[in-house]
C-alpha cells in the first residue's frame, strides 16, 4: 500500500496527532494542510480569513491539499476541507479517507483545554462546545461519505493507530 491517507474530521478530533503517529508506524511522511498553507501564505488561518474571508481561505485550503498529497504520505485536512465537492472527490480517488469521529463535547473539551485561537478560528463566537455541536450537525454527512473508514477518536492517540493499521491490512487483504 502506498496510496495517501486522509484524516478528516472537525477540529480537536486529533488529525494531527493521530496522523502524525499513523506515519511514524507506516513509515509515511505527514502533512497538514492548515500548517502547510500558514508556511506557504506566511499567515496564519485567522489572518488569512481575516484578510480573504472564508472563501479565499478555503480556495487556499483546496490548493493545499493538492500540493501536500503524494503517495507514502498521511495528510492531516482542516476540518472543512470536505465542505467543497472537488476536495472529497479528489481525496477519495486519490487516497485512503479516516474519518475521525468525536462527539462535540469531547471536542469542545479538547478544545477548551489546549486553546490555539491564532490558528483556530471562533466560526461564530458562541461556546465552544454549542459551535462543535453545529459543526458537527452540519458536516457530519460529508465526513461519513467520504469516509473509507469511520474510527472513534475517544480513545488514546496509540489505541486509535492501532485500530487504523488493522482496518488498513484488512483492506489491504480483501
Amino acid at each position: 500500500m502506498s496510496q495517501p491517507i486522509f484524516m478528516v474530521g472537525a477540529r480537536g478530533c486529533g488529525k494531527t496527532t493521530v496522523g502524525t503517529a499513523l506515519a511514524r508506524a507506516l513509515g509515511y511522511q505527514f502533512a497538514d494542510t492548515d500548517l502547510f498553507m500558514q508556511q506557504t501564505s506566511k499567515m496564519s488561518v485567522a489572518e488569512v480569513v481575516a484578510n480573504e474571508g472564508w472563501h479565499g481561505f478555503r480556495q487556499r485550503e483546496s490548493v493545499a491539499l493538492q500540493q501536500v498529497t503524494q503517495s507514502r504520505c498521511v495528510i492531516a485536512t482542516g476540518g472543512g476541507m470536505v465542505l467543497s465537492p472537488q476536495n472529497r472527490q479528489f481525496m477519495r480517488s486519490q487516497g485512503i479517507v479516516i474519518y475521525l469521529f468525536a462527539s462535540a463535547t469531547l471536542l469542545g473539551d479538547r478544545l477548551e483545554a489546549c486553546p490555539e485561537a491564532h490558528q483556530r478560528p471562533t466560526l461564530t463566537g458562541r461556546p465552544i462546545v454549542d459551535e462543535m455541536a453545529d459543526v458537527l450537525a452540519a458536516r457530519e454527512t460529508l465526513y461519513r461519505d467520504v469516509a473509507h473508514h469511520v474510527v472513534a477518536a475517544s480513545a488514546t492517540p496509540d489505541v486509535i493507530v492501532t485500530e487504523i493499521l488493522q482496518m488498513l491490512r484488512v483492506s489491504a487483504a480483501s
